[in-house]
Formats: C-alpha cells, sequence, structure tokens
C-alpha cells in the first residue's frame, strides 16, 4: 500500500483572494498606464473631439428626456408633504437642491453608464477578439492612447457638462409644473433657485461629475481592452461595463456625499 498522495491543490479561497489581488493590480497597471500616456506625445486631438461628440451629443436626446421627467416627477412627489405645512412656496428651492446636490449628478451619470459605459465595453471588446488591437500594435500604432486615453478624457471632460445640461432641463420641467399648479412667476421661481444653491453645492457636483466620467470611461476601456473567449466575451464586457461603473458611481456618490457635509460642517 502506498500512502495517499499530498493535496498540493490550494484551497478555493486563497485561489479567489490570488484572483482578486491580481485583478486589482491589473487595474492599477490600467490606470496608471493612463495617466503616463495622457501627458506623452502624441495628442489624437481628433479621436478625442469625436469621442467627446459620442458621448455628449448623442446622449442629448435621452439626458433631455430623463431630465425633464425627474424635474417634473420630484416636484409632483415633494408637493403633497410641503403642502401639509402650507410650505409649497419652498418647492424652487427643494428642486434646486435636490437636482444639484445629487440628482442631476446621479441620474447623468447612470444613463452615461448605461448608454456610453457599454457601447466601450462592446466596441474595444470587438476590437479585442477581431485582433484589430493586435494589429494596431505590429504597425507601430499605440492603441493604448488611441482607443482608451481618448475615451477616458470624452466621458470625463463630457459629464460635467451633461450634469450641467440636465439641471438646467430639470429646473424647466419643475417651472413648467410650479407654474401651472402655483402660479409662480418665472422670475420668482429663478430668484428663489438662486438663492438656495451655494457654491460648495456647485463645485462639489461638478467635481463629482469629473470622478463619475472618469470611472465610466476607465471601467469600460478596461473591461473591453482586456476581453477574451470571442463574441461571448464581448457581451459580457458590455455587461461588465455597465454593473460595474453604476457599483463604482454609487460607492463614490455616497464617499462624496461624507466629504461634502463634513466641508458643510466646518
Amino acid at each position: 500500500m502506498f500512502p495517499p498522495a499530498p493535496n498540493t491543490e490550494k484551497p478555493l479561497i486563497s485561489t479567489r483572494i490570488d484572483q482578486v489581488l491580481l485583478t486589482l493590480n491589473d487595474v492599477w497597471q490600467f490606470v496608471l498606464r493612463f495617466f503616463r500616456e495622457v501627458l506623452l506625445p502624441p495628442y489624437e486631438g481628433r479621436e478625442i473631439i469625436r469621442q467627446c461628440y459620442d458621448v455628449g451629443v448623442r446622449s442629448l436626446p435621452l439626458i433631455s428626456l430623463t431630465g425633464f421627467i425627474t424635474g417634473i416627477v420630484f416636484t409632483n412627489q415633494s408637493r403633497p408633504s410641503l403642502a401639509q405645512f402650507g410650505a409649497t412656496s419652498w418647492l424652487p428651492s427643494l428642486i434646486a437642491i435636490a437636482l444639484v446636490r445629487a440628482l442631476a449628478p446621479l441620474v447623468t451619470a447612470l444613463i452615461a453608464a448605461g448608454r456610453v459605459g457599454s457601447n466601450i465595453g462592446a466596441e474595444l471588446g470587438s476590437m479585442r477578439v477581431t485582433e484589430q488591437i493586435d494589429a494596431m500594435e505590429v504597425s507601430a500604432t499605440n492603441p493604448f492612447k488611441f482607443l482608451v486615453v481618448s475615451r477616458v478624457l470624452a466621458t470625463t471632460l463630457m459629464i460635467p457638462t451633461l450634469m450641467v445640461y440636465t439641471v438646467a432641463v430639470g429646473m424647466v420641467g419643475s417651472y413648467l409644473n410650479i407654474s401651472a399648479n402655483e402660479a409662480t412667476s418665472f422670475r420668482t421661481f429663478i430668484e428663489e433657485v438662486f438663492g438656495a444653491i451655494t457654491f460648495l453645492d456647485i463645485f462639489s457636483s461638478v467635481i463629482k461629475s469629473f470622478v463619475f466620467g472618469f470611472t465610466i470611461g476607465m471601467v469600460g476601456c478596461y473591461k473591453g481592452y482586456n476581453s477574451s473567449k470571442g463574441t461571448e466575451g464581448v457581451g459580457k464586457a458590455a455587461n461588465a461595463s455597465v454593473v460595474t461603473s453604476m457599483f463604482l458611481i454609487f460607492i463614490e456618490e455616497l464617499l462624496s456625499l461624507q466629504i461634502v457635509n463634513a466641508l458643510r460642517s466646518v
């Protein structure tokens, strides 16, 4: 009788931990490579402009509809609560604070994660599995700068712009609703809106939108650039881009809320 062979297989939990750590290291190296490449020439200005158009202009119809409906719905939802205290005149201030501080950045980022993030993941994933990225490397072209840097810069720059547009469209929807129900003049509405928001509200929302945009672009590019397993990998890259981006956006929203609240209490 021979003694049983020793079990050389690593425990399942240890294997999972190793995989997570390796993935985190790959993500870290990917992010570091972006910051190295973004500062070095050549600069793909034409491709960046094209990606900004795709991220910004082509998202306007969906953002317009979503922002307009958000303003109307939140106004309708807030009116009964304020009416109990006879404070419906506070509606413009409430809507302004809600849109600028939370709703506009979050709604814009989630819409962009669904539309732009999935598009980036699927596009780069299909280029990877069809070996187009490998062909660019062979032809002495830097695919990372052309494909990744341009898309991440586009999302980082355009998400704050779309956020400001969402605020404006949401205010229009809210004003139409308030004007129809409370007969509030446009001048009074604008005065109450700008009287309610502060510089910290605007600054924090813009910075938060930059972070959201960077997250959407980076996640979509990482998932697509490193996809595999043919067409199945393309679908997984697009799906993972959306899910991971949304998860990170909620985490960043929570962290930014704690930071801004701490600054307000100073």
